[in-house]
């Protein structure tokens, strides 16, 4: 029941911090709020149905728990690799095609973080941030750089925690799931 509990705080988790983002104005793409969403409320129906399944001693609804939860942790597992595999160059990389491929998260990043340009800021071209009124603004790269570094790391981190304590509900359902049901007719078994 622990690795219920642990899935369902994670995907409540995530609406919550989704919504904090969108409430507090720091998300404008509802794309992104939108699966984030999605995915709390899925690994939220993932655990219900676990939990069913555990509590009803139910096989099929603990096999495709299993299965599905197998399946998270392999995607899991490999994102948290990869993201922290991911060296400065790289992130580099990534970054400046996420900066030239969206016009709204663009627009985000130099509101919150007050900067403008990527690379090089061009008093010509338009820019959200306070410091464009003065026309004193730094590139948005290492500023996002900087923190791109740490949260990768901080996502990685977190992601190979619970990418194991799923991989934990796996072989704990799998264990269970071969179990005999104590309710059920002890004669039954013979």
């Amino acid at each position: 029941l622990c690795v219920f509990s642990c899935l369902q705080l994670v995907s409540l988790l995530l609406i919550g911090i989704a919504a904090w983002g969108i409430g507090f104005g720091l998300i404008s793409s509802f794309k992104v709020v939108g699966v984030v969403i999605a995915v709390g409320v899925f690994l939220f129906f993932l655990a219900l149905v676990g939990l069913i399944g555990a509590m009803k001693h139910h096989q099929v609804l603990l096999f495709f728990y299993m299965i599905i939860l197998l399946l998270v942790f392999i995607v899991q597992f490999s994102v948290s690799c990869a993201c922290l595999a991911l060296n400065e160059e790289q992130q580099s990389e990534l970054l400046e095609v996420g900066w030239t491929n969206t016009n709204s998260a663009r627009t985000d990043i130099e509101r919150n973080l007050n900067c403008c340009g990527f690379r090089v800021f061009y008093s010509n071209e338009t820019c959200a941030a306070d410091c464009f009124r003065t026309l004193h603004c730094r590139p948005c790269a290492p500023i996002i750089e900087e923190y791109s570094g740490n949260v990768l790391r901080f996502v990685g981190g977190i992601g190979l925690f619970f990418s194991f304590t799923e991989i934990l509900g796996v072989w704990l359902t799998y264990r269970y799931r071969n179990q005999k049901d104590p309710r059920a007719n002890p004669s039954a078994f013979i």
